[in-house]
C-alpha cells in the first residue's frame, strides 16, 4: 500500500516482511535501537542496554506467527523503517518499530504510526492500540503521548539475565503499557 509521506519526502510503501527480509530488518532494527549508529537519530536505548535487540529467528517468528503482520515500510525501493502488529483479541499490540536513524525527526514515525493503527482497525476491527516502552525512556514515551497514547502504570519487569533482550547498563528497567483507543479513528 502506499500512502502520502511528510513534505519533501518521496512515497512510501508499506508491505508484510517475509523471511527473505529478515537479515535487512535486523540490520534495520538493530540500528535504530543499539550502539553508535543508534544515536545518530532523536531516540535510543544505547545507554540503557548493550548487546543485540532482536535476531533472524526472532524476526522470522514474528513474520511467521498466525495472528501477527511485520510491517516492512519502503521508500524509493530501500527499507527505511518497520513494525509489528500482533492481534490480541479487543486490541492489537504495536512493537518492533524502527525507522532508520537517519531519517528520524522528519515526521515519518506519525505517518507510520497512523498507519499502523489504520491497518490493524481494518484487519482486526479492534478497539485499542497497545504497546510497552522502557518506562524511563521518557522521552519517547512523550512522543507517543503526542500521538495519543496514554500510560497506563502498568509495569512488567524487564528480563534481566536473557541476553535475547540485550544487556541491562541499569538497574531499573521495566516495560509500561501504553494504550490508545484507535476505534473512532
Amino acid at each position: 500500500m502506499d500512502t502520502a509521506t511528510p513534505p519533501g519526502s518521496a512515497r512510501l510503501t508499506f508491505r508484510d516482511a517475509t523471511d527473505a527480509d529478515a537479515p535487512a530488518l535486523v540490520a534495520l532494527i538493530e540500528s535504530a535501537y543499539r550502539g553508535d549508529s543508534s544515536r545518530t537519530g532523536w531516540t535510543t536505548e544505547a545507554d540503557l542496554l548493550e548487546g543485540q535487540r532482536t535476531d533472524e529467528e526472532g524476526v522470522r517468528a514474528v513474520i511467521n506467527a498466525p495472528a501477527s503482520r511485520l510491517l516492512a515500510v519502503e521508500r524509493d525501493g530501500g527499507l527505511i523503517a518497520c513494525c509489528q502488529l500482533e492481534h490480541r483479541g479487543d486490541a492489537a499490540y504495536f512493537g518492533m518499530f524502527a525507522v532508520r536513524p537517519g531519517a528520524q525527526g522528519g515526521g515519518l514515525g506519525k505517518v507510520i504510526i497512523a498507519e499502523a493503527e489504520r491497518t490493524a482497525r481494518e484487519s482486526w476491527g479492534v478497539r485499542e492500540m497497545h504497546m510497552t516502552v522502557i518506562s524511563v525512556r521518557e522521552e519517547l514515551i512523550a512522543w507517543y503521548e503526542r500521538r495519543g497514547y496514554r500510560r497506563t502504570g502498568q509495569l512488567t519487569p524487564f528480563p534481566y539475565g536473557d541476553e535475547r533482550f540485550g544487556i541491562p547498563q541499569r538497574d531499573d528497567l521495566a516495560f509500561e503499557l501504553l494504550v490508545k483507543n484507535i476505534e473512532a479513528l
